[in-house]
């Protein structure tokens, strides 16, 4: 899938805020249909004649789609995945490819629990029926949303503009392209990924070096701040590696959870907890040393494994949307020997009404709590200090040395 926002293009998903027994597909015979369902529930495909074609029940065991109105079973035999605690679904059909998916989170190949491959000896006539049908009856479920596109490979991490892709580059889907991404996305992306957005300018070429000096160094500013925030995402359970710098550019316009600009400071070993982020896109770019990622399908400490998990390295250029890698933890593994520093820039899309205004995470003892996401310094304030303590460093060693 992607997330180009074309002017008189049919929309690429939209949201359901009401309740909707009916749902017309915004293409005939392809899309995802995302849902909220507490128990067995069903979703019915229909055509312009209000028959039934396909009908597909979710149950405590798995899932379950048939075909009418013979009823004929169209079985994956590993399905044993069905409704859980906590979490929410999605099933895909695609005439194009002739396949059905359905999954459990986030709508992508890597979270699907129920496959089906209709036969190649069918395929004209199966490519008609399924483009027959043009909208879903839903029981005893609400829909959250209907994108356009079906679900088909996986949807690249890294992003790159149209000057680093090459031929094999799309073939292997290796990239997701910046032209790929919602209007806003590319915005933030656009203010980040210059060549002079760097950590060591003229002005101060050991900032890097000397961040690394502020955090190893007790009485210094890094060095104090983390000690003081290790109760930050658990107040009964303080933990020192759960914790890293907020370093804010800007102020808060309305448009974003927090300011919409964020350097974060990975010492060694730190981490994040698990959490979302409101539903708002993002762009990530690693400034300094390598983060590892894990996504994960949804918000849950019951289903707390994670689908992907990879390394970006520095300059690599990552991204979130509304619908995809929105759960995520970071870290800066132990085996790592440099200080991590991202530049993390969030905003809502402009369809965004609600303005959830807090990152929900995982605390120690797996309780989902609400953050609202702060700031430890401003960033021009950071770099006097850090610039300070790193002057009077230098001095120190100076008089040492006579």
């Amino acid at each position: 899938m992607t997330h180009t926002d074309i002017i008189h293009e049919k929309p690429k998903f939209l949201k359901l805020g009401k309740y909707k027994e009916e749902i017309n597909l915004i293409i005939n015979g392809q899309g995802v249909i995302v849902f909220d369902a507490s128990d067995s529930c069903s979703l019915s495909f229909l055509n312009t004649n209000n028959i039934c074609g396909l009908r597909v029940y979710f149950t405590d065991s798995g899932i379950n789609v048939n075909m009418e109105p013979s009823n004929e079973p169209l079985i994956d035999k590993e399905n044993t995945k069905g409704i859980m605690k906590g979490a929410y679904y999605w099933f895909s059909i695609d005439s194009q490819n002739q396949r059905l998916y359905a999954g459990i989170g986030e709508a992508r190949i890597e979270n699907i629990t129920y496959y089906y491959q209709f036969p190649d000896e069918s395929r004209e006539n199966t490519k008609l029926f399924l483009e027959s049908l043009v909208k879903v009856n839903t029981q005893n479920l609400q829909a959250t949303t209907i994108l356009r596109d079906p679900i088909t490979k996986k949807v690249p991490l890294l992003v790159k503009n149209s000057d680093d892709l090459t031929m094999e580059t799309i073939a292997l889907g290796s990239y997701i392209p910046k032209a790929n991404l919602s209007i806003m996305s590319q915005k933030l992306y656009d203010c980040i990924a210059g060549k002079q957005f760097i950590i060591n300018t003229p002005d101060f070429p050991d900032f890097t070096k000397a961040i690394e000096y502020s955090i190893a160094t007790p009485g210094k500013w890094c060095y104090e701040c983390l000690k003081q925030k290790a109760t930050e995402f658990d107040k009964d359970k303080p933990n020192y590696n759960e914790t890293y710098l907020r370093i804010t550019l800007g102020e808060n316009n309305g448009e974003s959870p927090g300011v919409p600009y964020v350097m974060e400071i990975w010492p060694v070993g730190h981490y994040s907890p698990i959490h979302n982020h409101g539903g708002s896109s993002a762009i990530i770019r690693v400034l300094n040393g390598s983060i590892n990622v894990s996504l994960f399908p949804f918000l849950s400490a019951d289903y707390a494994t994670p689908f992907a998990v990879t390394n970006f390295e520095k300059d690599d250029i990552t991204w979130i949307s509304p619908t995809l890698n929105q759960v995520h933890q970071l870290k800066n593994l132990d085996t790592n020997k440099d200080t991590c520093i991202t530049i993390q820039c969030y905003m809502y899309e402009t369809d965004d009404s609600k303005h959830y205004d807090y990152f929900d995470y995982l605390d120690g003892s797996g309780v989902q709590q609400p953050f609202e996401p702060n700031s430890d310094m401003d960033f021009i304030e950071f770099k006097k200090t850090i610039k300070k303590e790193w002057y009077e460093r230098e001095v120190q060693k100076c008089c040492s040395i006579n």
